[in-house]
């Protein structure tokens, strides 16, 4: 096994096993994921390390934009007192990433004191004359909040900047940040950024702003920065979701369909099989794109309670996609072929699976800080396993109190125009029953709900490029 190392370069030192970063004989206080950035910077030292290499080994767990790695970067260089316009340490490569350039980078064992080269003394005049002033050497420190502070309050202030700031104040001291914020000008927006930032950095204080001096404006601050975020993230994943849901309806169609043509007294075409994978992509990909936003939206929009925001949210984006799809396909059967609409699958059938799918996810994808989970390996493969189960208890559970899924909708549409060859009685027949009875709805319902969850997990969970 190889030993500890660490890094000497200018007048720092930097451990990865203690995890610090030391400038003289101080330490120089970084969250974790920006010191974790730090030490693969100078691992790749010379090397430009492009963006998404930077989020897969920083970020694995989570999806971060261009502007969070930007703001990342953007605290290191403050704390190393880097220059962006000419850099000595970490220097931007266009349209590709970032690339550690201080030459006399020294690698070696992490032994003995954390103690950087000393930096070299300012020049200082022996023939000091009598009026030069000389600094009072009792004279106090600099006050570590107050730039950050000063930021933060600053209405023109980048916005990447304020919330490195915030980050900066929690790494700090979260109350005493809170102490000397309230009542100055400003402070509700400034209550808010820090109150969104909270999550980010191991370790810090609550920030509560209910029953807060203007606790409406932090409010509507919180809102419109989670908001804002989640416009640039959730699209990503929902798109995601949608076609892995999409992909999941058309594997069930086909199977379905094979399983059909084969089975006794079957008169189905060859061509079924086609046309049930599209009705299959399309019916999975709706559901998906309902239930996959509410799911989006709630890892991006809530931080606390996860996995109940995300099983209410499934619920509603389930069920508004539920009950406008079966309202669209009774106008369609009423007035393109003059049928009134069988009962089929709708609002409540989308919102129990949403709410089953949200449960699952959640439980599977616990996250203490918040933001959208990108669970990898043999993590993704739980959280696919165990979305698909709450999701068939909850398709078993609907088709035992007569609701109609995918399958049994479309029988039931199948059967209202007269001599159509969709009907899946035949399958019925494979399982004992005569005509669709609850073993064969309950059957449909176990498999069309599990295979549908685990087409949302594994798009909802695709690592954006």
């Amino acid at each position: 096994m190889r030993p500890p190392r660490r890094f000497r370069f200018g007048p720092f030192v930097v451990s990865p096993a203690s995890r610090v970063l030391v400038r003289g004989g101080d330490e120089v206080p970084l969250i974790p994921r920006y010191f974790d950035l730090l030490v693969l910077l100078l691992e790749r030292r010379g090397e430009a390390v492009n963006r998404h290499a930077i989020r897969d080994a920083v970020w694995s767990d989570v999806v971060v934009s261009d502007g969070a790695l930007s703001q990342a970067v953007r605290t290191l260089r403050r704390a190393l007192g880097d220059d962006s316009r000419e850099p000595s340490y970490i220097r931007t490569v266009a349209r590709h990433g970032y690339r550690f350039v201080f030459a006399e980078v020294v690698e070696e064992l992490d032994e003995g004191p954390l103690r950087a080269p000393a930096e070299p003394p300012a020049p200082v005049n022996v023939h000091v004359h009598v009026n030069v002033p000389v600094p009072d050497p009792s004279s106090a420190p600099p006050d570590p909040f107050a730039s950050h502070l000063a930021c933060l309050l600053d209405r023109a202030a980048d916005a990447d900047d304020q919330r490195a700031a915030a980050e900066s104040l929690h790494a700090l001291g979260t109350a005493e940040a809170l102490r000397r914020l309230d009542r100055l000008p400003g402070h509700p927006r400034a209550r808010a950024v820090l109150r969104d930032t909270r999550w980010d950095v191991p370790g810090a204080g609550a920030v509560p702003w209910l029953g807060q001096p203007g606790w409406p404006l932090t409010g509507a601050h919180l809102a419109a920065l989670r908001l804002r975020r989640a416009a640039r993230l959730v699209a990503a994943r929902w798109a995601a979701a949608a076609l892995g849901g999409a992909a999941a309806g058309v594997v069930g169609a086909v199977l379905g369909g094979l399983l059909l043509l084969q089975a006794p007294d079957s008169a189905a075409p060859r061509s079924l099989v086609l046309v049930l994978a599209l009705v299959g992509g399309l019916v999975g990909g709706l559901g998906a794109a309902g239930v996959g936003a509410g799911l989006a939206a709630a890892e991006a929009l809530v931080r606390s309670l996860r996995t109940l925001a995300l099983t209410v949210m499934g619920a509603l984006g389930g069920g508004l996609v539920g009950l406008v799809s079966s309202g669209l396909l009774r106008l369609a059967m009423a007035d393109l072929f003059g049928h009134a609409l069988p009962r089929v699958g709708g609002g409540i059938e989308g919102l129990v699976l949403g709410a089953a799918a949200g449960l699952g996810y959640g439980l599977a994808t616990p996250r203490r800080s918040g933001g959208m989970a990108t669970p990898h390996g043999s993590e993704r493969g739980r959280a696919v396993l165990a979305t698909a189960l709450c999701c068939a208890l909850a398709g078993l559970a609907l088709t035992a109190a007569g609701g109609q899924l995918a399958g049994a909708s479309l029988n039931a549409v199948a059967r209202a125009f007269q001599g159509s060859q969709v009907t899946l009685t035949p399958l019925a027949r494979l399982l004992g029953e005569r005509e669709m009875g609850p073993l064969t709805r309950g059957v449909l319902g176990v498999g069309e709900s599990a295979l549908f969850a685990a087409g949302l997990v594994l798009g909802l969970t695709r690592r954006p490029r």
